[in-house]
This record gives structure tokens, C-alpha cells and sequence, in this order.
């Protein structure tokens, strides 16, 4: 009778006793979880908290850090090595150590800003620098490199790998040379030499017009990953204004490479005919209204307005015999080219890298930037020729012409320049 009633009790309630059931196993392995759990938390405290272990994990970390760090330093205005070494995270006794290791190198004491610099340090203690890279060009650079176990460095000089490719350009000259030639892709150190070689017979602010155009042929030296790391000589070039072509050609003599024009004749002479590019002829040579004194006063120079730190070339090889403070001319350099001719470039605001007095310069290189220093309204150059003592007007100065080629010279020229209008006419149809 009971169990007819269990059963009937079962039978009616047998969805809540299951529910019931699930709910009490449910909680019952909860807790049985819940301290087996908290056994196991407190047992991996316990060993977490092991110093052998601790000592096991440091000793890991430790050994996950890079053995090896390479710090890159860009040199900047002001940076001496001495200022670089004591930047970098090294010990004292290290630091001492690498200034007198490479300040006996006399580039080490003539960085120049932008100048890279790659320092390889070894992380073991102590921290050491095991080796140095100093790029010089964008062709060359020095290694150190730290002998093992001793205190000292070897020292090589050594070349990047690049690739030659000729490049050929060609555009009209919209509104100026410069940045007609910069639209097409031109390297600004290109359109410097393209000026220097027509600057002994062309003047860029008044012979030049709107449409006339150029074609140029230079080299540019290409990295592993084609990019252009250096640019080289132009091969050829023709400036074309009003309609006439002016060829120059590159040829080598036994002074070097010289550029000359479709007969053979050289186109460098004593004196370019203006040291500066993308200027303006604001005063010439003669009686003038002196814009600061107010009265007359004979202008024994020619005046080129331009933007400030427009660069200033040396119209001539030669020898600086001054280049400091002058006065009224403020900062300014004299060149002596030899014993008939000298040059004067007034009002600079500075001197370029490594000029001084007593320095030789070549023709067309950079010495200065344009400035308002001393007596000046604004920024200009002013420049004078001088001839056996006496100023003259360089504007209507008739230099010496250049050296024209002869004989089996000639006959060389002329193969050269057959295969550089080849390659002209290669390079055109490539493209």
C-alpha cells in the first residue's frame, strides 16, 4: 500500500524531483570545484612564491632581452662626438674609452649636420660599444669595429654598392629653370651643375624666355632598393632658347671632365660670367644714389637680389684671402684666381662648410649664402672682378674663351660624342 503510494507520489511529481535533483548535484559540485579550487590556488602561490624560482625566472627574462642594441644619431647643429658619446647609455670608464679611441680621427672633429652615425652596443655587462659607423658620403663610410676582448678598434673605409643608371630628362621652361626642372623630377644638385656649365655664356635672368626648353643626360647611383643615393656627371645637355640649340658634351682630358660644345670647344673660361643662380641683376656697375649714405657714390660692384640663403658659387678656381667680417660688406670672402684676376662676394649671411682663408675653392662650388649683413637694404649679393688691382664691370668683362680640342684629341671627342647622341636617341625611344 506504501509503495503503491510512493510510486503514485513519483508518478504525479516527477518533473519536480528531476529539477530537484539537478539543482542539489548542481550545487554540490559547485562547492566540491570551489575548494578544490582554492586548494590549487593556494598551492600555486606557494610555489610561485619559491625564490628559487624567482631567481629561475629572472635569469629567463634576462636572457630574453637582445644582446645587441644599435642606436642611430643624426648629427645636429652644435653636436660634437664627445656631446654623442655622452648621450648614450654607457658606463663612465666606456665612454672615456671611445673618446680617446676615435677622437684621433680628424673627420671624428669635423661633423657636419645631418651626418648619420650607427653605434652597435653589446648589452653584457658591462655595456660596451663594439661597433661604430660613420657615414662620410652617401657613398662611402667608416667602420670600427671593437677586437675582441681589448679596448681598441679596427678601422676600414668602405664603399656601398650601388647601381649606375643614366637618367634623360626633357621640359619647357615655364616660368624659371629651376623649377621647370625640380616638376620633372631633376635633383637640385643637378640643375646647380646644369647652371655652372651654361653659366660662363648664358645668363639665367635675361637670356632665358618662356617655352624655350632643355634636355639633359645625367647619371644617378641607385641603392639595392632603387633609390637614388647619389647623382653623378651630365653626360650631355642642349639649352634651347629662341630656337637654337646649345649641345655640350662631356669629354675627359688629362684635367679631368670637361664639358664641350659640338665643335670641341670648351666652355669653361676664368671666370663664370655670374656666381649665382634664380637672381636678379638689382644694381649695376657705375655712379649711383647710395640706398643707405643718400648721396652719389660710385657702385664698383654689380648687385644680384635673391631670397636669403640663396647659394653664392666661386666664379673661378682659386685661393681664399679673406673671408671673415668686412665692414660695411659685412660677412664677405676674396678669392685670388691667380695674379691677374680676384673676386669679392659681399653682404653673406654665413660662410659655407670648410670655407676659410687660406682654403682652395674650384669653380662653381658653394661658398656662401646670400645675406643683408653690413650696409644692406635687403638680401642680395653684391660681387666685384678685379684686375690687377683695378675693379671693373663684370657684366661687360670679355674673358679668355676656352681651350678648343685639336688634333687626335679632336678625332676622340668626336667618337664620344656619336656614341652619346646614340644613347640619346636610346634613351628617347624608351621612354
Amino acid at each position: 500500500m506504501f509503495k503503491t503510494s510512493l510510486n503514485k507520489i513519483i508518478k504525479n511529481n516527477l518533473y519536480p524531483i528531476i529539477l530537484i535533483s539537478i539543482i542539489s548535484f548542481t550545487i554540490l559540485i559547485t562547492n566540491f570545484y570551489s575548494i578544490y579550487k582554492k586548494n590549487n590556488q593556494d598551492h600555486l602561490i606557494n610555489f610561485l612564491d619559491n625564490s628559487y624560482l624567482k631567481k629561475s625566472l629572472n635569469l629567463i627574462i634576462q636572457n630574453l632581452n637582445p644582446k645587441f642594441d644599435y642606436i642611430d644619431v643624426k648629427v645636429i647643429k652644435g653636436d660634437t662626438f664627445e656631446k654623442i658619446i655622452d648621450q648614450l647609455n654607457l658606463p663612465l670608464k666606456e665612454k672615456k674609452l671611445a673618446i680617446k679611441n676615435f677622437s684621433k680621427f680628424k673627420f671624428i672633429n669635423s661633423l657636419y649636420e645631418g651626418q648619420k652615425i650607427t653605434f652597435k652596443l653589446d648589452n653584457s655587462k658591462p655595456k660596451k660599444i663594439i661597433e661604430m659607423k660613420v657615414e662620410q658620403s652617401k657613398t662611402k663610410y667608416f667602420l670600427f669595429s671593437r677586437k675582441e676582448n681589448l679596448d681598441n678598434f679596427e678601422y676600414k673605409e668602405l664603399n656601398k654598392s650601388l647601381t649606375k643608371v643614366l637618367v634623360y630628362k626633357e621640359t619647357l621652361i615655364a616660368n624659371s629653370l629651376y623649377s621647370s626642372a625640380i616638376k620633372v623630377g631633376i635633383k637640385p644638385n643637378i640643375i646647380i651643375e646644369f647652371a655652372r656649365i651654361y653659366g660662363f655664356q648664358v645668363d639665367f635672368q635675361r637670356d632665358i624666355w618662356k617655352n624655350d626648353s632643355f634636355q639633359i643626360i645625367y647619371e644617378t647611383f641607385l641603392d639595392s632598393n632603387n633609390k637614388i643615393i647619389e647623382t653623378g656627371n651630365i653626360i650631355y645637355a642642349n639649352l634651347i632658347l629662341q630656337g637654337n640649340e646649345n649641345n655640350l658634351y662631356i669629354y675627359k682630358t688629362k684635367d679631368g671632365y670637361e664639358h664641350f660644345d659640338a665643335a670641341g670647344k670648351s666652355v669653361r673660361k676664368s671666370l663664370m660670367k655670374t656666381p649665382i643662380n634664380g637672381a636678379r641683376l638689382s644694381s649695376s656697375f657705375g655712379m649711383r644714389k647710395h640706398p643707405i649714405l643718400g648721396y652719389n657714390k660710385m657702385h664698383r660692384g654689380t648687385d644680384f637680389a635673391a631670397p636669403e640663403g640663396t647659394p653664392v658659387m666661386a666664379s673661378g678656381d682659386g685661393k681664399i684671402i679673406r673671408a671673415r667680417w668686412c665692414g660695411g660688406g659685412g660677412n664677405c670672402i676674396k678669392i685670388k684666381h691667380n695674379s691677374t684676376y680676384s673676386t669679392v662676394y659681399a653682404h653673406l649671411k654665413n660662410f659655407a662648410r670648410g670655407i676659410k682663408e687660406g682654403k682652395k675653392v674650384t669653380q662653381g662650388q658653394i661658398i656662401g649664402y646670400v645675406g643683408s649683413t653690413g650696409m644692406s637694404t635687403g638680401p642680395h649679393l653684391h660681387y666685384e672682378v678685379i684686375i690687377n688691382g683695378k675693379k671693373v664691370n663684370s657684366q661687360t668683362l670679355k674673358l679668355p674663351s676656352g681651350k678648343i680640342l685639336k688634333g687626335n684629341e679632336r678625332k676622340l671627342f668626336e667618337v664620344s660624342k656619336i656614341k652619346i647622341n646614340v644613347l640619346k636617341s636610346k634613351l628617347i625611344s624608351s621612354l
